[in-house]
C-alpha cells in the first residue's frame, strides 16, 4: 500500500489528509499499475500488466467498451473523452493518478455531503462506496455539477439528524440495475469532467 508520505505529497490540497487516507486504504489499489475492467456486475480477466505500457495498452482496449479503473485511486479512466488518444500515460504515474484521483473524490465527497446537509461521518463512507460504484443518489456522480464548497459543520447536538425529508428512503449508490455503466450504456466512459480534471479543486475549503 502506498505510503502516508506518498499520498499527502501528492494528494489535491483541497481533501484533508486523513480524509485522502481514508479514502486511498479503502479504494486503492497496492499495484500502480492495476487495471480493472468491468461491464454490469461482471469483472473481465485481464492480464496483469508489468509495465506502464502494457497498463495503457489495457485500458486503450476497453475504453468506451465497458468501466475501466486505473492505478492507486482505481480513477476511472475514459472519464470526458472522445477518442483513446486522448489517454495519457501519466494515468498510471503514481503521483498523479493520486491527484486526479483525489480531486474528482473531492467533489464526490462534497456532492455527498451537502446531500446530508452536513460533513457527519456517514458522508465519508457513502462518497466512497460512490466513488467504487460511480453513482449517488441514482445519478452517475463522476459528471454532476460539483458544489464547491462543504456545508457548515453543524453543532454537536445536531450533527446526527438526518438531511430533510427523513421520512425518504437513502439513495442508492448504484442504479436498481446494478450496472456501473455510464449514463448511457453504449458509451460508459461518457461523462463531462476531462482527464486532466482542470478547475476541479479550484476554490476548495483546506
Amino acid at each position: 500500500m502506498i505510503d502516508a508520505a506518498t499520498m499527502h505529497q501528492c494528494a489535491d490540497p483541497g481533501l484533508r489528509p486523513a480524509i485522502v487516507e481514508k479514502f486511498i486504504r479503502a479504494v486503492g489499489a497496492p499495484d500502480p499499475l492495476a487495471v480493472t475492467v468491468r461491464t454490469g456486475n461482471r469483472v473481465i480477466l485481464v492480464t496483469p500488466p508489468k509495465t506502464a505500457d502494457d497498463a495503457m495498452e489495457l485500458v486503450r482496449r476497453y475504453v468506451g467498451q465497458a468501466m475501466v479503473r486505473v492505478g492507486v485511486t482505481q480513477y476511472p479512466a475514459g472519464l470526458g473523452i472522445t477518442d483513446v488518444s486522448e489517454l495519457k500515460p501519466d494515468l498510471v504515474d503514481t503521483c498523479t493518478n493520486i491527484r486526479i484521483g483525489t480531486a474528482l473524490f473531492g467533489k464526490v465527497y462534497r456532492i455527498v455531503t451537502n446531500w446530508y446537509g452536513a460533513p457527519v461521518d456517514e458522508a465519508l463512507g457513502d462518497a466512497i462506496e460512490a466513488w467504487k460504484s460511480g453513482y449517488f443518489d441514482g445519478k452517475y456522480v463522476f459528471d454532476a455539477p460539483d458544489p464547491g464548497t462543504l456545508p457548515a459543520r453543524k453543532r454537536a447536538s445536531e450533527a446526527g439528524h438526518k438531511p430533510p425529508n427523513d421520512d425518504a428512503a437513502k439513495p442508492a449508490s448504484s442504479p436498481d440495475d446494478g450496472t456501473v455503466q455510464g449514463k448511457e450504456p453504449d458509451n460508459p466512459n461518457k461523462a463531462g469532467i476531462r482527464i486532466d480534471l482542470t478547475g476541479v479543486g479550484v476554490g476548495k475549503p483546506k
